[in-house]
């Protein structure tokens, strides 16, 4: 079929059929589900992917991204949502330090590893946020080797949340006396900017991963805590079970998954215990003989 240039102005209609392929496509890729709904969003940045690569028609770009690499991972950075801030849902960052870890390292000696995995983390606000908060309210964070590991399928993302530089209104969450320890004003920026110190930016090793691609989360090893929050909202039943039972592999046992305020494992697990603790509920993958689906803790507010 051919449409219109990317470059004249315009957006490129997809047909029905041609839009169907291509959300096929990206759901195969990435779990995320869209459709005639999102038409207006999809027309968009399909029309600048396509201005991009100087396609004439939907079914040249379509050839070409299919076979390129390179292509799919610029299409998928700009399909993906990385709005976020400091200090997000910060009752889970009170459960980490008050019932999550002193959990965990129950069973730990000193100087054993802790590993926490953000994922998806964006643009790195909420890697650095656990940082920041395990620093500022954990007394037992320098008795173990803590391991904070943020991984995201938008290398875009990526590269920000490797440099640290984020808007004013990123921070406006934290403390004035969190921004003054943690943060640097970056000179000449024009708008009002910051940039997280060094030591923090190499508290935190980022790397490229997708919930639904089992081979990608296998090299990231396995978790003590896992914060996936905000995503298991964009994905279909089938996607999220599959994501889920991904999670559910890459926690070690005895460790704990965090969601979304929205978000919950009715209906997709039963693979995790439910605890309710004082200030969140969250999941854990059960020890070894543990019966799952137990609830546990105190009960969460709200």
């Amino acid at each position: 079929m051919t449409v219109r240039r990317a470059d004249d102005g315009e957006t490129p209609p997809l047909s029905a059929p041609d839009l169907a392929r291509f959300c096929e496509f990206l759901y195969l890729r990435t779990g995320m589900q869209f459709g005639e709904s999102k038409r207006y969003y999809i027309d968009r940045r399909v029309a600048q992917r396509m201005a991009e690569m100087g396609a004439a028609t939907f079914e040249d770009y379509f050839t070409r991204l299919r076979a390129d690499p390179v292509e799919l991972e610029h299409l998928i950075n700009s399909f993906t949502v990385n709005e976020t801030y400091f200090y997000r849902e910060d009752h889970q960052l009170k459960c980490l330090s008050r019932d999550m870890l002193p959990d965990i390292v129950s069973r730990r000696g000193p100087g054993d590893r802790l590993r926490l995995w953000s994922m998806p983390c964006a643009t790195g606000e909420e890697p650095y946020s656990i940082a920041i908060w395990l620093l500022e309210n954990w007394a037992m964070v320098d008795a173990y080797h803590v391991e904070i590991v943020a991984s995201d399928i938008d290398t875009r993302a990526l590269a920000e949340a490797r440099a640290g530089r984020y808007a004013a209104k990123s921070l406006a969450r934290l403390p004035v006396e969190l921004r003054q320890d943690y943060f640097l004003p970056v000179e000449g920026s024009g708008a009002e900017r910051f940039q997280i110190i060094q030591d923090l930016r190499e508290s935190v090793t980022f790397t490229s991963a997708n919930l639904v691609d089992g081979a990608t989360l296998t090299a990231q090893g396995r978790f003590d805590v896992i914060f996936c929050r905000n995503l298991l909202i964009y994905f279909d039943d089938l996607s999220r079970r599959l994501a889920v039972d991904n999670l559910y592999d890459r926690l070690l046992p005895g460790g704990y998954l965090c969601l979304g305020h929205s978000e919950s494992l009715a209906r997709l697990s039963d693979r995790f215990a439910v605890c309710r603790f004082e200030d969140a509920v969250v999941y854990q993958r059960p020890r070894e003989g543990v019966q799952p689906n137990r609830a546990q803790g105190t009960a969460a507010h709200g």
